[in-house]
């Protein structure tokens, strides 16, 4: 299975094992206890209201969907996803519009991720949004548990992801759900495994799942290693809408990457990666400009140096 979304640090310190040195900035001492223990961590009113809003509209007419008529949600993915799992899971193959950079630009969000990296030279990820629909047939109500990173690497990999909502998330509508104790207990739990378990999908016997509830403008990080899924959408007439965010260490010496991300901003074009099918009627660049960029989002994208 390829996997390709989702960057990954050539740190040496496990994100749990971090000793701060920063003093926290968004998140509070319970905060990151929680994010140390559990893997994850939600930041309540990530971003202002009044973002959200304009996100949601613009996300309808990009998919060019009506919020008032459910029978206009149904219409076929405009391209098949080379990873066979994004299929029909309400993808949304936007990247570069100012409305994303906005978020991705808010200084609350950017502060999660310094306190969680323990670091402020960041990168942001060039990711998509997701609208999803409640499901017509209604199967199975879990949905599958899953890691997004290998791990049977030694030493395990590095990483964190995060997911703004745009909209309420809660039991009916479905989304994110994890594994918080199989996190705590990683070590111990893989010596009870047999040698040639799964690194990709975890045997959940005795194990139980969370799931969480999260409202319009909340963020919620969480590290690679937390096993993790989303609930369908059984909801009477209620969509589950989101914004991919994360941030990783800045590579300023990576030639090549800094000036594709560059590329991809100025150029209105998606990631050249397998899990990024792109949008064939390349609605950005004909509706959207290169966002502008605030003095730190030009050091997200890569613009400026961070020193």
């Amino acid at each position: 299975m390829l996997r390709d979304s989702h960057p990954t640090a050539a740190a040496e310190t496990q994100l749990k094992d971090i000793k701060k040195r920063l003093p926290l900035r968004v998140l509070s001492e319970e905060d990151w206890q929680h994010w140390i223990t559990k893997g994850y961590v939600i930041v309540r009113q990530a971003v202002p209201a009044a973002n959200v809003e304009r996100l949601v509209e613009l996300l309808w007419r990009f998919d060019e969907k009506d919020p008032a008529d459910p029978s206009t949600w149904y219409a076929p993915q405009r391209r098949e996803h080379k990873m066979k799992e994004l299929n029909n899971t309400g993808m949304l193959e936007i990247y570069n519009h100012q409305y994303l950079w906005d978020n991705r630009q808010e200084p609350r969000i950017y502060g999660a991720f310094v306190d969680i990296w323990d670091r402020e030279d960041l990168w942001v990820t060039i990711d998509r949004a997701n609208l999803n629909p409640p499901k017509r047939v209604k199967g199975n109500p879990n949905g599958f548990i899953h890691w997004d990173v290998d791990t049977s690497i030694r030493p395990l990999p590095i990483g964190v992801q995060g997911v703004l909502s745009l909209q309420k998330q809660d039991g009916d509508v479905g989304g994110f759900q994890c594994v918080p104790e199989l996190f705590e207990n990683f070590a111990t739990w893989e010596k009870t495994q047999p040698a040639d378990r799964d690194p990709m999908h975890p045997d959940m016997s005795g194990l139980s799942t969370v799931n969480i509830e999260m409202e319009a403008g909340d963020l919620m990080i969480f590290n690679s290693l937390l096993a993790h899924g989303v609930r369908p959408n059984h909801s009477d007439g209620r969509v589950r809408m989101a914004q991919y965010i994360s941030m990783h260490p800045a590579k300023w010496n990576n030639r090549a990457e800094r000036e594709e991300r560059v590329r991809l901003w100025r150029e209105l074009d998606h990631p050249k990666r397998d899990a990024f099918p792109g949008d064939p009627r390349e609605w950005e660049k004909h509706n959207a400009t290169p966002a502008n960029l605030s003095d730190l989002g030009a050091k997200l994208l890569g613009v400026t140096p961070w020193f």
